[in-house]
Parts: C-alpha cells; sequence; structure tokens
C-alpha cells in the first residue's frame, strides 16, 4: 500500500467529520435550536437513552475531558440534560438527557432516518457500509494501538 493512499484516507475522515458537523449544524438552524451548538448537540445524540458519567462520555467518543464537562455544564444550564453528583463518589457526576434533550436527539434521529433512506438512491449499499465499518474499525484499532504505544515509550 502507498502511503499517499493512506494519507488521503485520513485526510478524508478529518473533512467527513467537519462536513458531519456542518450538517448538523444546518439541522439545528432548520429546526429553529440556536441555544446549543453542533458539537453539544452531537453529544447530547451519544448520550442517547443512557445515563452515565462525563468520563464515560470521553471513553465513548472523540471528547476531550475538558470539553466535555463544558459541554455537560453548558447543556444542564440550557435544560437539555440533567446532572445529579453521585452518592459513592463526589467527583463523579452522572448525566441524563431532560425531555427537552430527548426532543433535540428525536430531531436528530429524524435527520439520521431521512440519510439513511438516501444511502440506496445514492449508490451506497448495506455491503458497502459493512466494509467501510470494518475498514475504520481496523484504522481506529491501529490508532488506538499507536497512541496506547506512544504512551509507554
Amino acid at each position: 500500500m502507498k502511503s499517499g493512499e493512506y494519507l488521503q484516507i485520513v485526510a478524508i475522515i478529518e473533512r467527513l467529520h467537519r462536513q458531519f458537523l456542518q450538517v448538523v449544524k444546518l439541522e439545528l438552524d432548520r429546526t429553529g435550536v440556536h441555544d446549543i451548538n453542533n458539537v453539544q448537540a452531537l453529544l447530547l445524540f451519544n448520550i442517547g437513552p443512557a445515563e452515565m458519567t462525563i468520563g464515560e462520555l470521553t471513553l465513548r467518543g472523540a471528547y476531550l475531558g475538558s470539553n466535555v464537562s463544558y459541554n455537560v455544564k453548558k447543556m444542564v444550564d440550557l435544560g437539555y440534560l440533567a446532572a445529579e453528583r453521585s452518592t459513592n463518589d463526589l467527583r463523579s457526576t452522572r448525566v441524563r438527557l431532560t425531555r427537552k434533550g430527548r426532543a433535540l436527539r428525536g430531531g436528530l434521529s429524524a435527520m439520521h432516518e431521512r440519510h439513511i433512506a438516501r444511502l440506496a438512491p445514492n449508490g451506497i449499499s448495506d455491503d458497502d457500509l459493512q466494509r467501510a465499518a470494518r475498514t475504520l474499525q481496523q484504522l481506529q484499532r491501529l490508532w488506538l494501538e499507536a497512541r496506547d504505544y506512544q504512551r509507554r515509550a
């Protein structure tokens, strides 16, 4: 494999992430949601029906701990999330979606459903998605191994 192909994939992943954030921002604008940004909306979507700690959120996504803490506090202040201190560990806060948060997540789910409906008409098959997911998971494992190796070095 040529290094150019690998670097092309890295660049595509980076562009796709930025483009997806733009799509989320457009959806927020379309639905009149102006008090939350696209990164916060995506974080809220990823919390889903679960209740979790900020640490668990950091582990689940590509979020930096300080960014998660800031964004969670902001979403609590705006009424999208409810936060409760853990009774066992006062350093830990558990968060969950409020009714307002669930409504926004429902809107984002509808956006995803519209995108899913457009896959086949745009020539993207289930096999294409499975191959892409498999390759991206392999890259994820590679980068996690590289990160862990560099931390030990």
